[in-house]
């Protein structure tokens, strides 16, 4: 597994908090983070005072985390970059059960998969945090404290403190009980495990604040009222709010596909193009929640995407910062060089094998043997439909072989890129790769 970029990457970036915001919670405010929380005034507060010990949970229902858990990630080091002190929690436990989706039961995993992923999600969560200073950063595991508990212990000590009329009216709860799935006792006690969560961590670590996405308000607040029964104090939580793009369609999917952290799942190429491809109407959004540009720089890409759209400022440093993010800057680097030079503004021989193939493999491409003509890899790869298209766009001049016009029909590919690599251009804008094979 290629792991996320290491902590001395992440150090070069110098991420930083706003020096204009004086308290985090208005810059969290600013950045349109806070859809939900406990006590506004409270937390303001809270935040602009002495450290406080904070957590986020992610659990391990997949072997990596996607752009959605990336919203908690730089929300905690936000946090963290103002002196509070983070503790990842990594759902060794919870991971066994799946928080309850609105539509259908979750299928349950091996306990060796969960494991498996357990180490996956740890690694890539201390990315984005610092383990160094007096607010270094923790991982804890909540199958640490759940596995040695007994069913019976569960029940007296936990269970006795929820009421199930207040359970059952839980957004996610509720959504499935109402559905034709119905929910099982598993899922449905996701919710107390949660709660149990928080109640170990404020007792452990005096952690006060939990944050989350705003659709697992009822799991987080679960927590809040626990301790609140149970130590007879109060303790916060921040409900990030679900990203959408400007359509109301799901960010982060593209044709069913999560953008996920893990670079074997999803390249850097596919990525950097992502975020190139914001819409306009989305990006300046984007940036406040993924980069951690300053607000002054921020009104300046906003004002560029109402002037001079066509220059897609805003969209090119959005990329730019959040691959270099979550994949390190070399990598950001190596991409944007190949996306240049597969449109012609760069050199296509200078681009390292390993991020030339994951390039090509989010274009059309095809394998095909060396020597087979241009004229088929135009068919096959299809940039056309038929042969005679392709000997019209060869005679018209408008076919490139690695980035060298073709003459004529009888030119062929030779793998002569990095890596026994082609790519076939038709026009200035539609590519194919070819992986040529002897």
């Amino acid at each position: 597994m290629s792991s996320a970029p290491v902590d001395a990457e992440l150090r070069a970036l110098s991420p930083a908090n706003d020096p204009a915001f004086d308290n985090v919670w208005d810059e969290l405010v600013w950045r349109g983070l806070v859809h939900v929380s406990t006590d506004e005034d409270a937390l303001r507060t809270l935040l602009g005072g002495p450290p406080i010990v904070y957590y986020c949970g992610f659990d391990p229902t997949a072997p990596s985390l996607h752009l959605g858990n990336l919203v908690q990630l730089l929300t905690m080091r936000r946090l963290q970059l103002a002196g509070h002190r983070p503790l990842g929690l990594v759902g060794g436990s919870t991971g066994l059960i799946g928080d309850p989706r609105p539509s259908a039961e979750r299928t349950l995993n091996t306990r060796e998969t969960v494991e498996e992923w357990v180490g996956r999600l740890r690694t890539q969560v201390e990315t984005y945090l610092s383990f160094d200073g007096d607010n270094a950063a923790r991982i804890v595991n909540n199958l640490d404290w759940t596995a040695p508990l007994s069913a019976i212990d569960f029940l007296r000590d936990i269970g006795k403190h929820y009421r199930v009329g207040t359970m059952l009216k839980k957004d996610a709860v509720a959504a499935r009980l109402n559905s034709d799935a119905g929910i099982s006792y598993t899922e449905f006690s996701y919710q107390i495990l949660q709660g149990m969560d928080y109640l170990e961590l404020y007792r452990a670590h005096g952690c006060v604040l939990q944050t989350g996405g705003s659709d697992q308000w009822g799991n987080l607040t679960s927590g809040t009222d626990l301790i609140h029964r149970v130590e007879g104090v109060s303790v916060h939580a921040i409900g990030t709010p679900l990203i959408t793009n400007s359509d109301g369609t799901k960010f982060g999917k593209s044709e069913g596909n999560a953008i996920w952290l893990d670079a074997e799942m999803c390249s850097p190429y596919r990525m950097y193009q992502f975020w190139l491809n914001t819409d306009d109407a989305d990006v300046i959004e984007r940036l406040k929640v993924f980069t951690f540009l300053g607000r002054a720089e921020i009104e300046r890409y906003e004002h560029l995407v109402q002037d001079e759209p066509f220059r897609r400022a805003a969209q090119k440093r959005l990329a730019h910062e959040v691959t270099a993010l979550v994949h390190g800057p070399g990598a950001a680097s190596a991409v944007i060089a190949a996306s240049e030079a597969l449109f012609g503004r760069g050199d296509l021989g200078s681009i390292d094998p390993e991020t030339l193939a994951s390039a090509l493999h989010e274009l059309p491409h095809a394998r095909l043997a060396r020597g087979t003509t241009v004229v088929h890899a135009l068919v096959e790869t299809g940039l056309v439909q038929s042969l005679s298209d392709a000997r019209r766009a060869i005679a018209q001049g408008g076919v490139t072989l690695d980035g060298h016009r073709v003459e004529g029909d009888d030119a062929a590919v030779t793998g002569a890129l990095p890596g026994g690599v082609s790519v076939l251009r038709r026009g200035k804008k539609t590519l194919a790769g070819i992986f040529v094979e002897d």
